[in-house]
């Protein structure tokens, strides 16, 4: 794997960071992960304004420049010899002192991480309930931050089948989120999803499926659910940025089907958008 590492694109295993840079000791960094199709990054303006404000809050000099983004992801496509690709984009604090700083860090470490997209990626699973309970933001909101020991601990839980995705609850007992995904489910032509309130990442393309919905006309409801709100849905599916929208099959003894619902025409939307758009925005 090529990578680009703070200016220069270098081989994956011979990269090297400072054993003092505050993203490895604090965990001060935060990333985006998105897709590649066709060449095209999907979503590139969205991602990127998230991880910005997410930056600003950590006190990290970091600026969003689309042209020099788009040509740092051309290279890489080259040198990986790649056209669809899966991208981490990482940017953490930097070098700094032995201690707590408390001040901008204004030399932040950039690596750009490129893989192909796996080729077997499951187009539905099942949802198991996770005993281990998601944790809250370090902050006034979830930052897609280097702080994941609450999900290794899930996915450990979970186990290593990846026809499976774990849901956590809060402390209080509400649906939280996946592991790696966002949670929707669909009751009587309604698309509900648990509110930022609950303490979740406000993921990309949840985003995403908001506009998608709004286009369609289809009500969304955003609230604190307790988990019988899943064994009652007629649908129900997860999203993350790689995975895309997937439909989930079977939660505990609740089997859910689809028929051309709303799952399918969420799926369908995405699909033809996903080569084009920079930005949810493109669509109103």
């Amino acid at each position: 794997m090529k990578v680009y590492l703070n200016g220069n694109i270098v081989d994956g295993a011979s990269a090297q960071i400072s054993i003092f840079d505050h993203g490895f000791m604090y965990g001060l960094g935060v990333f985006e992960t998105f897709r590649i199709y066709e060449g095209h990054p999907f979503l590139l303006d969205d991602h990127f304004q998230r991880l910005q404000k997410s930056l600003v809050q950590l006190g990290i000099e970091w600026r969003y420049e689309k042209k020099k983004i788009c040509a740092i992801l051309e290279a890489l496509l080259y040198a990986n010899d790649l056209q669809e690709a899966y991208v981490r984009w990482n940017v953490s604090a930097g070098v700094g002192p032995l201690g707590l700083h408390t001040g901008d860090y204004e030399e932040p470490t950039t690596i750009v991480y490129m893989k192909p997209i796996p080729s077997y990626m499951p187009a539905e699973k099942q949802a198991v309930l996770l005993q281990t309970r998601r944790n809250s933001p370090e902050g006034k909101q979830r930052l897609k931050s280097h702080h994941y020991m609450n999900n290794i601990l899930g996915k450990r839980e979970l186990g290593q089948n990846i026809g499976d995705e774990g849901i956590f609850l809060t402390k209080e007992g509400y649906i939280a989120e996946g592991i790696v995904s966002n949670v929707f489910w669909v009751k009587n032509d309604i698309l509900y999803t648990p509110s930022l309130e609950t303490g979740i990442l406000d993921g990309i393309t949840r985003q995403f499926v908001f506009t998608l919905a709004k286009k369609e006309k289809i009500n969304v409801v955003e609230g604190c659910f307790f988990e019988d709100a899943l064994l009652e849905a007629d649908e129900m599916f997860i999203t993350n940025s790689i995975q895309e929208i997937v439909k989930i099959t079977k939660y505990k003894e609740k089997s859910f089907s689809f028929n051309d619902g709303i799952t399918e025409k969420l799926q369908k939307q995405f699909n033809d958008w996903k080569t084009k758009l920079w930005s949810k925005g493109e669509l109103g």
